[in-house]
């Protein structure tokens, strides 16, 4: 049975061959258009927000994050964009999904949160985007619930030092192979390091099992993001 209100999610990243920098400035010019106006057409079925990695990683170059409940969206753009001139040069090295739900982990500081809340992904607009796929181990699964609650409470309550960064938590559990995909929107680079230096000495960092690779990703328009790349 589906969960009304839930909407599903894709970090969808993008590798574009060197050989197309190398075609005529008209022909990359043409192609920039066309793959530009697919993710509009993309963007005005769901939402779609840009970012570049272009000189950040060496493994990727453009992230288009992406959300709607309509998971056979992410299919039907994705083939469009691959099938443009430009997107037959790309692949995608990696491709996060997930869906949002309901933490069930209350806040400390919270009393009356307005349920479902965290149901519908709301970006803020943030310059940086730090995103990661994360797994747990299984003993923090075996925790009494009240006891994961405790150490929860202690790991929120150090997030909200740092009231620069917005957190997007989105859930993988059986439908891809991480548990989550953790995605950090901030303006102030320096203080997303600074947290995650002091979640390191949580409690509830000795039950990470993986969070790795991570991606630092800053905002763009499509064009501005397709220009950085040639």
């Amino acid at each position: 049975m589906e969960t009304p209100g839930r909407v599903m999610v894709q970090f969808a990243f993008y590798k574009f061959d060197a050989a197309w920098r190398r075609l005529p400035a008209d022909q990359r010019a043409s192609d920039k258009e066309e793959f530009a106006n697919a993710v509009q057409e993309a963007a005005d079925e769901m939402m779609v927000r840009c970012y570049s990695l272009v000189g950040i990683r060496g493994d990727v170059d453009l992230l288009l994050w992406n959300s709607t409940p309509n998971i056979e969206l992410f299919q039907k753009h994705c083939s469009k964009l691959l099938n443009t001139g430009m997107g037959r040069y790309a692949t995608q090295p990696y491709s996060f999904l997930a869906m949002t739900k309901n933490s069930q982990y209350k806040d400390p500081t919270e009393k009356d949160a307005p349920e479902g809340r965290r149901l519908v992904l709301r970006p803020t607009g943030r310059k940086y985007l730090f995103v990661y796929p994360f797994v747990k181990t299984r003993d923090w699964f075996l925790l009494p619930a009240e006891r994961r609650q405790e150490i929860m409470s202690s790991h929120i309550l150090l997030g909200h030092k740092f009231p620069s960064i917005k957190l997007n938590t989105t859930y993988s559990f059986g439908i891809d192979d991480q548990e989550f995909v953790v995605a950090f929107e901030t303006d102030v680079m320096a203080d997303f390091l600074d947290l995650v230096q002091a979640l390191r000495e949580t409690e509830s960092s000795k039950y990470t099992l993986r969070d790795t690779p991570i991606f630092t990703c800053l905002q763009s328009s499509i064009q501005d993001a397709l220009n950085l790349i040639g």
